[in-house]
């Protein structure tokens, strides 16, 4: 891959992942100098209100938080699928997602996006590599995006930092309660382009290891911003840390607190209180 690649269109998801599945053994090495980019990225108002439908955000011309990472995440799989990358997207968790929204990004302006790959480090599991995003509107950063991955087993190389997938907040209070059906990994992935296997079936998500398929984290994240409609900064960085797989169906509670002029956010399950997502919401 080029130091620099800029697509022209979007690139055709199924096709990355099974290339990923089919380059996945022999992989290592230091992480690629490489970024992959998209300029003049139109936002189509159907994609944006299925978007919205499925995530739970009201129909605006302002783009919600998350959406962004929706545009950038396709630019992250032709980064991870390429065989110059040393994890093998097959095993790759995200444990750990921070947005930064540095003002309002309104549906119509066209966005510049860039992504790239950074800080390789050694966890107690395996490793971590982050894969971080920018959006641009007539040069000015509007928003950016860091991705942290995990491949259980893995090893970083000699001398990597020490992985920080940790996020703290304060004590919350039950303030909803969701019904996840069972086929919310299938309209997420529909909505998102991530076809990821484990999120679309229970037999695929078996052959990875977990018992049922499992919804999106990052849908986990969009849905709890949404039940914030209305009480959000303009500018926010949203810093969240995936925790056990929320397997499908599930009903989940969201737990709020007020804190820093934000939010402290907890996702947990219904019953055991087995806990799936935490995150802090503060205002730049």
């Amino acid at each position: 891959m080029d130091a620099r690649t800029v697509l022209s269109s979007p690139p055709a998801m199924p096709a990355l992942f099974a290339r990923a599945v089919l380059t996945a053994r022999g992989r290592g090495g230091a992480l690629p100098d490489s970024r992959v980019a998209r300029t003049g990225v139109v936002i189509g108002q159907k994609e944006l209100a299925d978007y919205d439908r499925v995530c739970g955000f009201p129909l605006t011309d302002v783009l919600p938080p998350t959406y962004p990472h929706v545009l950038a995440f396709p630019l992250q799989v032709v980064l991870m699928s390429d065989r110059s990358f040393p994890l093998a997207l097959p095993g790759l968790v995200q444990v750990r997602n921070r947005i930064e929204v540095l003002r309002p990004i309104r549906a119509e302006e066209p966005l510049d996006l860039e992504v790239w790959a950074e800080r390789f480090a050694t966890h107690r599991s395996g490793a971590t590599v982050d894969l971080c995003s920018s959006a641009t509107v007539d040069g000015e950063e509007v928003w950016r995006g860091r991705s942290t991955y995990l491949t259980r087993g893995a090893t970083a190389p000699e001398g990597a930092p020490e992985s920080d997938t940790r996020v703290t907040i304060g004590e919350t209070r039950a303030s909803a309660t969701w019904r996840v059906p069972d086929d919310a990994g299938r309209r997420y992935a529909k909505v998102s382009g991530d076809v990821n296997p484990i999120h679309l079936s229970g037999l695929a998500a078996k052959a990875f290891g977990f018992k049922r398929a499992i919804a999106h984290g990052m849908w986990v994240k969009a849905r709890a911003l949404a039940a914030l409609t209305g009480r959000l900064p303009e500018a926010l960085s949203v810093d969240v840390g995936f925790q056990k797989p929320l397997f499908l169906p599930s009903t989940v509670t969201l737990s709020t607190a007020e804190a820093g002029g934000g939010w402290d956010i907890a996702v947990r399950n219904a019953t055991s209180g087995t806990g799936h997502l935490v995150g802090t919401v503060r205002p730049l």
